[in-house]
C-alpha cells in the first residue's frame, strides 16, 4: 500500500500539522485514541487511514478533516478539478468521502462529496461544541439518526442539524446513495 499518492500525502499532511503544533506521536495517540505505532505508519505512507481515523486525528489536531487530505484544497479559491480533490473509504470502501473545499479558519465550512453503498450505515461520533451539518440527498434515500431524532430523506431533500451529537447515515436502499454535506463549525467566543 505504500507509496499511493493519497496514503503519502496524507502522512506527510500529518506529519507537518503536528509538528506545526508541537504535538508529539504519544500525545496524539492518547487524544485520538489511534495507536502511536499506527500513526507512525501513516506518517511514514506504510499504512491508509479510513474516514473514521481520519476523523479521530483531524479532530484531535483541531483541523478540519479536509486539511489531513488537501493543503492546497483548504487554502485555494477558484475551480477545484476532480483530479485535485482526494477521496478516503471506510476499512470495508463501503462510505466514501471526497472533500470538494474548505477553510481553515474561525468558524470554518467544509464541503464533502458522499456516497454510502446499499444497506451501509456509517456512525459519526460528536463534532465540536456547535458544529451545524447541511446535507443534501441527491441520489437515493437516507435514515439520518441524530441523537435520539430520527429523519427520512429521499432523492432531492435536505436538513440543517446540531452535529455536535452522535448522529449516523444509513442507506436503506440497495444501490448507492449520494450526498452532499457541508459542514460549518462555530466561530470561537471571543473573551
Amino acid at each position: 500500500m505504500a507509496g499511493s499518492g493519497l496514503v503519502r500525502a496524507v502522512g506527510d499532511r500529518l506529519r507537518r500539522l503536528r509538528r506545526q503544533r508541537g504535538v508529539s506521536r504519544q500525545r496524539l495517540a492518547v487524544a485520538s485514541e489511534v495507536s502511536e505505532r499506527l500513526l507512525e505508519k501513516i506518517e511514514s505512507g506504510w499504512s491508509e487511514p479510513t474516514v473514521q481515523l481520519t476523523w479521530r486525528i483531524a479532530r484531535a489536531l483541531g483541523v478540519p478533516f479536509s486539511a489531513l487530505l488537501s493543503e492546497e484544497l483548504a487554502a485555494r479559491r477558484g475551480v477545484v478539478h476532480r483530479s485535485e480533490t482526494r477521496t478516503l473509504a471506510s476499512s470495508d470502501a463501503r462510505f466514501e468521502s471526497r472533500a470538494l473545499g474548505s477553510r481553515e479558519a474561525p468558524g470554518s465550512v467544509e464541503f464533502y462529496e458522499l456516497r454510502l453503498a446499499g444497506g451501509c450505515v456509517e456512525e459519526s461520533a460528536p463534532h465540536a461544541p456547535g458544529t451545524e451539518e447541511t446535507l443534501v440527498v441527491s441520489r437515493g434515500s437516507l435514515q439520518l439518526t441524530v441523537g435520539d431524532a430520527h429523519h427520512r430523506l429521499a432523492s432531492g431533500d435536505s436538513i440543517v442539524f446540531a452535529a455536535d451529537v452522535p448522529h449516523a447515515y444509513r442507506n436503506p436502499g440497495e444501490f448507492e446513495l449520494l450526498m452532499y454535506l457541508v459542514i460549518t463549525y462555530a466561530q470561537p467566543k471571543v473573551a
